[in-house]
């Protein structure tokens, strides 16, 4: 008698780990607290940069805040008015809505270095402090780094879909190194 044959198989290699880590899984509360900061932040400097630009909310318009820039030590006091407001108006707008959100944050971050400089680090506190601008350029740069969030039109972008830190980095360093050469310019 003989015994049936055993079939022996061997047995299978493990499938190799994923090399790229998921993205945190978002939940209603993360995004809905995105989109609360984006808007608040957003629409305050867009509101900001309309002043500037149009004299609306008690602004000074381009020619007042041209004055205000030349005397601060920029030179072509308009230009910079101009600049500013479209900045803050479009970056503040940008942020809002979450479009192209790590760029929109970067152009807050650099205007607001401008702006602390202007108001000077004497003081911390408002109302000759920087404690108010402190926390909109930490805001904004914030969102840059996070993204926007689900609720943003960014997710209709295929570069932005799922947001990267990298995104967020290079913008928020460019911000900075736009504002620091703004700040170059001024005497």
């Amino acid at each position: 008698m003989t015994s049936p044959s055993v079939a022996t198989t061997k047995p299978q290699a493990a499938a190799p780990a994923e090399t790229s880590t998921p993205p945190a899984p978002s939940t209603p509360a993360h995004d809905v607290g995105l989109l609360l900061l984006r808007v608040v932040l957003g629409l305050t400097m867009a509101a900001h940069g309309t002043q500037k630009l149009f004299g609306w909310f008690g602004g000074g318009g381009i020619s007042g805040t041209g004055s205000f820039f030349t005397a601060s030590g920029y030179p072509a006091g308009d230009a910079m008015a101009v600049l500013a407001g479209l900045t803050e108006t479009l970056g503040g707008l940008g942020l809002a809505v979450g479009l192209l959100t790590p760029l929109a944050g970067a152009a807050v971050v650099g205007t607001m270095i401008n702006a602390i400089a202007v108001h000077g680090v004497g003081s911390f506190f408002a109302p000759e402090g920087i404690e108010y601008v402190l926390l909109l350029t930490a805001g904004a740069a914030a969102l840059a780094l996070t993204g926007p969030g689900r609720y943003a039109v960014d997710r209709f972008l295929p570069v932005l879909r799922s947001h990267r830190l990298v995104h967020g980095a290079l913008a928020v360093a460019v911000g900075v190194i736009i504002g620091g050469v703004l700040l170059l310019v001024r005497n």
